[in-house]
Order: structure tokens, then sequence, then C-alpha cells
């Protein structure tokens, strides 16, 4: 009895070893551990000596291997950054050059197990100009434009713009509402104060803007008289203002948003109405006879995310070529958005004017850092994301053919006095100074746009 019961529990213990050694899968190691690949972010915290590298967490990884190399193809590396052992997400990489391109990438490891290399991620430090750098030294193929009222040309606007700007527009004081207010009456005195600042100070002075629906004044609105009355009534304004300011302004917007949002249309403002489909045309033929010399441009806004509207615009610029209607540029409108449009939208939309041999004209920039009302200050990741746009902005205007470039100008001085606040009721930052006339992150992407 007692054998039996030895030789029985013999066999049970045999056969359970031989179960737990197939449940095993017939071996003694533990199963492989498999790792996913990490996802390497963006860089934050950018500087002209630093960033933050940082990536996503993989199970089971102990730690990570960080590669920094300044070559895309990762031939050679960051000094201490080849494959670099890290059990954080991120890492603050210093003593970097400026306006520098970097690239990182990252494996996950467990013991023995590595993963493969995540995506590469390519970052470029802040650049630092030189101490005695300025917007228009930088610049040296194209102005350097700012928006400027006539009271506020002393103190230490006249000493920003003297130093940061070669060329100035007047935001809205030589406009017809202003220049010619009622059907007896001419007042100068604005335009004239903006017109003699630039003379005195060797500053060029591009003229906005003769004709624009929005500053008509009343009295034009009613005009009673019949439309070739009209028609010449407009002549004569034209070539008053244009031969005043012959030798002194050496450009105009000689017609101003003329085209509707969408459609494409015409809008049916008054000069349409009176004159026929055909005023621009003979607007820029009035100018040009009062100046044979100053350059003409068509302004308009939204043209880069218009397609209608863009269209229509270059329909009008190659009917006026092939009429031999005089028109020298074309001014884009670059009211945009820290994150909108595109920079290949901005630079396929430009080709089309350089593509016709015009002028480009940057008119009115100023780039949205709050454009959905999410912010009420002006965080250090919105100004660099504002930044970023300003550079992008340069680079296409920068990259164009020196004979087609005329001016870069920018919407305004600081950042507490833009129209846009008023315009959107909501406080925003989109300009290069901030209140206390102090250079942002903005002026120096403008100054990368032109490394």
């Amino acid at each position: 009895m007692n054998e039996f019961r030895f030789r029985f529990l013999t066999i049970l213990i045999g056969l359970l070893i031989s179960i737990t050694s197939c449940s095993s899968g017939g071996g003694d190691s533990e199963p492989e551990i498999e790792l996913g690949d990490p996802i390497a972010n963006q860089a934050t915290s950018i500087t002209s000596s630093s960033f933050t590298a940082s990536w996503s967490r993989v199970y089971r990884a102990e730690s990570y291997l960080l590669d920094v190399s300044e070559d895309a193809g990762f031939a050679t590396f960051l000094a201490g950054y080849n494959a670099k052992s890290l059990v954080s997400l991120n890492e603050d990489i210093t003593g970097l050059e400026s306006n520098m391109q970097y690239y990182y990438r990252v494996k996950a490891v467990n013991g023995a197990i590595v993963s493969s290399y995540s995506n590469i991620v390519e970052t470029t430090t802040s650049f630092i100009p030189d101490s005695d750098q300025t917007l228009k030294k930088a610049a040296d193929t194209f102005f350097v434009g700012v928006a400027v009222q006539s009271g506020k040309l002393n103190g230490q606007y006249d000493e920003t713009y003297r130093k940061e700007f070669s060329s100035i527009t007047a935001e809205w004081e030589m406009k017809m509402n202003v220049m010619h207010p009622s059907v007896d009456t001419y007042d100068f005195g604005p335009a004239d104060a903006i017109v003699n600042y630039g003379q005195t100070n060797g500053i060029n002075v591009h003229g906005h803007s003769l004709i624009w629906h929005n500053s008509t004044p009343d009295w034009v609105k009613n005009f009673a008289g019949t439309d070739q009355e009209f028609e010449d009534m407009i002549e004569e304004y034209i070539t008053t203002v244009v031969t005043r300011y012959k030798g002194k302004v050496t450009s105009w917007d000689v017609v101003n948003e003329a085209v509707e949002d969408g459609s494409g249309n015409l809008r049916n403002s008054i000069y349409r109405q009176k004159m026929g489909d055909d005023y621009i045309a003979k607007c820029y033929q009035f100018v040009r006879a009062a100046d044979p010399d100053v350059l003409i441009f068509y302004n308009d806004y939204s043209m880069i995310i218009d397609q209608t509207k863009q269209d229509a615009v270059f329909a009008m610029v190659d009917d006026f070529i092939a009429r031999n209607i005089p028109i020298d540029g074309v001014g884009f409108q670059m009211h945009i958005s820290h994150d909108y449009p595109a920079k290949a939208d901005i630079q396929k939309a430009t080709d089309r004017i350089v593509e016709r041999n015009l002028k480009v004209h940057f008119s009115e920039l100023d780039v949205r850092a709050n454009p959905n009302k999410d912010i009420t200050s002006l965080t250090a990741e919105r100004s660099l994301s504002q930044k970023a746009k300003v550079k992008e902005v340069v680079q296409v205007y920068n990259s164009i053919p020196n004979d087609n470039k005329y001016a870069l100008t920018v919407w305004g001085l600081k950042d507490s006095e833009t129209w846009l606040t008023d315009f959107y009721g909501y406080v925003d930052w989109p300009l290069l100074f901030d209140g206390n006339y102090n250079k942002k992150d903005a002026y120096y992407g403008f100054l990368e746009g032109l490394q």
C-alpha cells in the first residue's frame, strides 16, 4: 500500500511538472519585453542659447537615450548627447549658439531591450543681433515702414522712428475725409506734418490712400451733380493731392479695398456708381498724369486667405497691364494671426505679384496673438508663436527678387495703440514693440527672418 501511494505521488508530481513546463512555453526564460517607440515633442522654452527637449512616456520603459546634433543626419553629436541616458521625459539643453538649427531624437530602454528611434525634431535657437543692429539696417534691400499719426512724431516716437524705420505711412490722415472734408475745403495740415517729417529725416513716405469707400466724406456720398461732374471732381481732388506731394511722396495706394469679400465683385461704392466699373483705371490714370514718377499700388486685405478676391484682383491687374493702365505694384495688407495663414500660402500669393514683374508691398503688417480671445496677457508661448509668424512673413518678403521689393510696413508702433483693440473689442498685442517701446520677441523674429 505504501509502495502504491509512493508511485501515485511520483506520477502526479511528474504530471504537474509537465503541465507547468508546457504552460511556460517549454522553456525556463521570461517572455521578451516589447517597447513602443517614443514620440518626440516640439522644442519649448527656446532662447538664444538653450531649449527644452521632451518626449512621450513609453510603457515599461526604464530610461531613454537622447541624441542631439547640429546635423539632420546625426553624423556628429553635441557633446554629451550621443545616446545620453535619462530617466526623465525632458531635458534642458544649454550652452548653444544663437540662430543655429539643432535636431534631436530619442529611444526607450528596458534592460537590454531598446526601441527604435522616435521622430526627429528640428528647432532653431533665437537670434541675437549686434547691439547696434536695427530693422532698417538689417533690411538693406527694401524699406521697413511703420504707420504714423501727425500728433505722434516727437519724443520717443521720433527717436524710435528715426532709429528703426526707413519709411512711414499715414495711418488715416492722408485719406479723403481728412484732406478734403467738404466741397470747398482742403485740409493738408496733418498730411503736411507727416510728409515734412519724412523729408526732414530722410524717411520715405508712402501715400495711403486716395480712394477708399470707408473714408468717403458725406458730401461725396451725397453728390448731387451729374456723373461727369462727379468724375471731374474726383480728377480735380486726385490731381490736387498728388501734385502737392510730387517728389515727396514716392508711392500711393490709389484705390484701397475695392473688391468684395468672397464674391470677387467690385464694391458698389459711390465711385463705381458714378464713374462706372472702370473707375479704378481712371483714378490710376489721373495719378499718372499728375506725377509721372510716383509708384501706383492697389491695396487690399485677405489677399492670402480669400482665393476668390485674390483671383479677382489679379484679373484686374492683368487687364490693366494689357490695356497699359499704369500700375506698379500690389499691396497685401498683412493683418494675420500668430498661427494663420501658412507660410506656403503667403509665398504662393506673393509669387503672383512677382510673376507679373510688379513691386510687392506687405503694407499693413500686424500679427494677432489673441485671435480667439483665450489669453488675458501675452504669454511666453504665444509671444514665441507670434515671433515665428513674423519671421515667416519676413522670410517670404526677403526671398523675392530685389527689383520686386518695395516695403514691408508694420501697422503701428506699440501694442497699446493698435487699431485692433477697438475693432475687435478686446486686448491684443500684434506689433513689434510693447506699450513702453520695448522690443518684443516679434521684433527679433523680424530680424531673424532677414538672416
